[in-house]
Parts: C-alpha cells; structure tokens; sequence
C-alpha cells in the first residue's frame, strides 16, 4: 500500500487494445498502475476508504496518488507487450529516440569535459560498435555521425531497429562511457538528459529501461 507524491511517479499513456483511447498508466519503481478512479481534494477520506477497501479488503496491489487538486486510486497492470506491428514500430521508435538523445547528451559531455580530441575518439569508438554490431541504417561511420548530429524527436524514416539492438546499443554505450570518465556517475539520472522527450514518451522509456537487463547501469 502506498501513498505517493505526484512527483514521485511517472504517468504515460498506452493505446486501449480493443478501444479507440488512450489509457493512462502511472510507473513507480519499475511497476505499472492503472487508473481505478478520481475524487476532488474535499473527496480525500472518500479516496482512502476505496483505496483501503481495494488493498486491504481485496488483496489488491493499488496506490493512492495524492496531488493538489485531486486524489486517484490506481491498480497494478502488467503492460503486454503491444502486438501489432504499427504499434510495436511506435514503441522501438520511442526507444530509439531516447537512445539517440543519451547518445548525444554523452558526446556533448566527453567534447565539453574532455576535449575535442577525445570526442573524436568516442566518436570512432562508437562508430565501430555500430559496423560490428551491424546495426540497421547506423553501421558505416557516415551514418553514425549522423546519428550525433540530427534531431530524432523531429525527423521521420527512423532506423527500424529491434529492441535487442536497443539493448547492445546502450550497453556499449555505458561501457564507453565508463572507459571515457572513469566512473559511472555520467549514466545518472537518466531522466535528466532526456528532458527534451515528451513527457509520456520518456515515461514510457524510463519504465522499459527499469524492467530491462539495462536497469543496473543505467539509474
């Protein structure tokens, strides 16, 4: 049982799988909640007894989500895996943007804090990764300065890579990173340099990461 903070959590929304509307899902700690229902804040011991009721009564896995103008009640979900392929393409494309974003963000680091000399290396480094893993569209060092320099929140025609290159690709990124830094205090928060993502979207991402074999190294 918990009562949270609004900034304590994340909210993104799904597309309902059968229903032409989008579902509201709060993530908190790698967990995923849907929303039950909401009561005005004069409403917050109508709030407690549902929620009491639901956790205590039921043997439900709910929070309460306190906020200034409201209180919600919302009941762990599992979110599937979305089936269809125009909707699993949307879900890799959020992926990759994000993962493009910490890309660049590292880049700019090791440019900023190390030298230009030492971002041409990464940069080689990086390059390399990308011709061996053979990664779609990203494996010749064209494409991959490419990849440092555009806007993926605004381009169209995105590499369509799989989630298990998604995978490999921040793997190594951390571990170049750390090679570069000495350390892995570059990969925390993760939040912080995704700031320009929309606000479901770096949700979205941020719950995948947590539930991902990425989740030790990147925090």
């Amino acid at each position: 049982m918990f009562i949270l903070k609004r900034q304590d959590v994340e909210i993104s929304t799904i597309q309902h799988p059968t229903k032409d509307q989008q579902v509201p899902i709060l993530h908190y700690q790698g967990q995923s909640f849907r929303l039950i229902s909401v009561f005005k804040s004069s409403q917050e011991e109508e709030a407690k007894t549902l929620w009491r009721e639901l956790t205590d009564n039921r043997g439900k896995a709910c929070v309460l989500l306190e906020e200034p103008e409201r209180f919600s009640v919302w009941g762990k979900v599992r979110v599937e895996p979305i089936a269809n392929d125009t909707a699993n393409h949307s879900r890799t494309e959020i992926l990759f943007k994000a993962s493009v974003l910490l890309l660049q963000s590292l880049y700019i680091d090791v440019e900023e804090l190390l030298g230009s000399r030492q971002a041409t290396l990464f940069e080689k480094d990086m390059a390399e990764v990308c011709r061996q893993k053979q990664y779609p569209q990203v494996s010749t060092p064209e494409n991959f300065k490419h990849l440092l320099t555009f806007n993926p929140l605004q381009a169209s025609g995105l590499p369509k890579w799989q989630e298990n290159h998604i995978v490999t690709f921040l793997q190594e990124l951390h571990r170049l990173g750390k090679n570069y830094f000495g350390s892995t205090n570059f990969a925390h928060p993760v939040v912080d340099r995704l700031q320009d993502m929309p606000e479901g979207e770096r949700s979205f991402f941020i719950s995948w990461l947590l539930q991902s074999p990425l989740s030790k190294l990147w925090q």
